[in-house]
This record gives structure tokens, sequence and C-alpha cells, in this order.
């Protein structure tokens, strides 16, 4: 039985650290549409949930033939929870995280993101699922120091990133703590292809309405073609899939904060690729918020194996 918890936390991790990756550098690719092909954030947004949820339903019926995709709607229950996780799980989390992007840039929108940890420890401690901790008081200090170094490049004078991208950076972060909690019982019942594919469906029809994905005026160059599929493929399906499908082998909290590989590879893909210039008191913000999600993550405390 340990042997068996054992795997199943390790494939869980796996998943974590794939999606967590795909989406940070999703991010930064997105960044690139956005400032060089003058790619609209709503368009990408509708276009991409609505390719990669057909894909994912597509990869459903062809892995479990004999199965519906239509179980998730067979309650009331269960389509309430489904339409809510689609429009303040997905849609508010791809949306938010994009308009972040498109006005600042991707590794400060991943950064401020990846306050949702934080967000999800106040959540259990407000319902009393656990108790504040020195280790919470260490992770809490670190995050607002380190944000305040990201912001402001050590200076009050003057935000480093416009407002409106960091207002949008925190939306995301909430969003991505409700996607994550809000999650959890659907995944109990139904598989993640159909949970995240449904999800991405909807939450992609819902803003067809006010950006139509069949309306396209842009040049296409072979260049926006790869780098459309691979936000669609790889920054989409594969990122929402795997980080979702981890929460079946941990716990909210644990999937939250070792997704710190992804405002990792937003930077580092930012910085290297982008040439996004980031000052020496934003590195070092970058660092401390990176080292708050690694505290947590090391010090976590580790469940008792049964066996």
């Amino acid at each position: 039985m340990g042997q068996t918890i054992k795997k199943n936390r390790t494939y869980g991790l796996l998943l974590v650290i794939l999606g967590a990756s795909f989406w940070g550098i999703g991010g930064t690719v997105a960044q690139r549409l956005f400032q060089q092909d003058n790619i609209e954030v709503g368009w990408l947004v509708s276009s991409r949930l609505l390719l990669a949820g057909i894909l994912l339903l597509a990869v459903y019926k062809i892995t479990h033939r004999h199965a519906s995709i239509f179980v998730v709607w067979r309650t009331k229950q269960n389509a309430y929870r489904q339409i809510l996780f689609s429009l303040l799980g997905m849609l508010a989390v791809q949306y938010t995280y994009m308009m972040s992007i498109a006005i600042g840039n991707s590794a400060v929108a991943t950064l401020l993101q990846y306050l949702a940890p934080l967000l999800i420890m106040a959540y259990y401690f407000l319902t009393k699922q656990s108790p504040l901790t020195k280790q919470d008081g260490v992770a809490v200090t670190l995050t607002l120091v380190g944000t305040f170094l990201l912001l402001t490049n050590g200076s009050l004078s003057t935000l480093s990133v416009p407002f409106l991208a960091v207002l949008w950076g925190v939306l995301s972060g909430l969003s991505v703590a409700f996607y994550t909690l809000y999650a959890v019982p659907l995944l109990q019942q139904f598989h993640s292809l159909l949970v995240v594919g449904w999800s991405m469906i909807i939450g992609g029809l819902v803003m067809s309405f006010f950006h139509h994905p069949w309306a396209i005026d842009m040049a296409w160059t072979f260049s926006t073609v790869i780098y459309f599929l691979f936000i669609i493929v790889f920054g989409t399906m594969l990122a929402f899939w795997f980080y979702i499908a981890s929460l079946q082998y941990l716990s909210p909290k644990e999937s939250s904060l070792l997704g710190s590989l992804e405002p990792l590879t937003a930077v580092v893909t930012s910085v290297w690729w982008l040439k996004i210039s980031f000052g020496g008191y934003q590195f070092l913000g970058t660092l401390l918020i990176l080292l708050m999600i690694l505290y947590l993550t090391v010090f976590q405390k580790k469940q008792p194996e049964t066996s």
C-alpha cells in the first residue's frame, strides 16, 4: 500500500511539473503573439479554449470508446458545478492571465498568479481546515517583500508594470485558487479529461459571444501558426489537463505550491527569448517568491503512510 501511495504521488508530481512548465512557456509565447502579431486577447482566449476543449474530449472518446462524454450533465448538481467551474475557474483563469500578459508581461503575470497558494492557505485557515503556522508566516513575509520588489523595482515612486497588469494578475491568482479548490469534487466523480475538456468548451463558447473565433483580423505567417498551435496543445490542452489531473494524487495545496515551475519558466523564457528587461530588485523579488514556494513545498508536513 505504501509503495502504491508513493508511486501515485510521484505520478502526481510529474503531472504538475509538466503542466506548470507548459503553462509558463505558453504565457511567454502568447506575449510574443500579442506584441509582434497584434493578436487580440479575447480572440486568443476564445479560440484556444474551444480548440483545446474539443481535442481533450476527442482524446477521452478515443481512449474510452464505450463511455459517454455527456456523463457530467446527467444530474443538475453536477451540471451546475461544471458550469460554475467553467466560468469562474477555467474562463476566469484564462482571461485574467492573458490580460495581465497583454498589458504587462508574462513573467510578472505568472508570478502574480502564484499568489494562489497563499489564497488557498487563507481559505483553509478561514474554514478551519488548517491552522496558521510559523511556516505560513515565513511564506507570507517572503511573498509580500518579493511582490513589492517585483512591482516597484525597489522604489515607491513608480510601478515597474502598469497598475492594470497588476490588477489582472491578482485576479488571476484568485481565479487559480478557486479553480484548484473547486475542481476536487468533480474529479472525485469524473475523468479529468471530461472535467477540463467541457470547462474549456463552455468557457470558449461564452467568450465567443464577445470575441468571435472565426473573425480573424491578422496576417498569418508560418511562425504565427507554430506559436498558436503550441499555445493550443501545450500551453492550454496539456497544461490544464496535467495540472487538474495532479489533483487526483496530490492535495490542492500541494499542486498549487509545486506549480512553482510555472513562474520560473515564464521568467527564464521571457528574459532569454523576449529580452524582457528585469532590474536587480525585480530579480531579487522573483527569487523571494520562488523561495517562498520552494520553502512551503520542502517543509510540507509529511502525511503518514499506511501500509
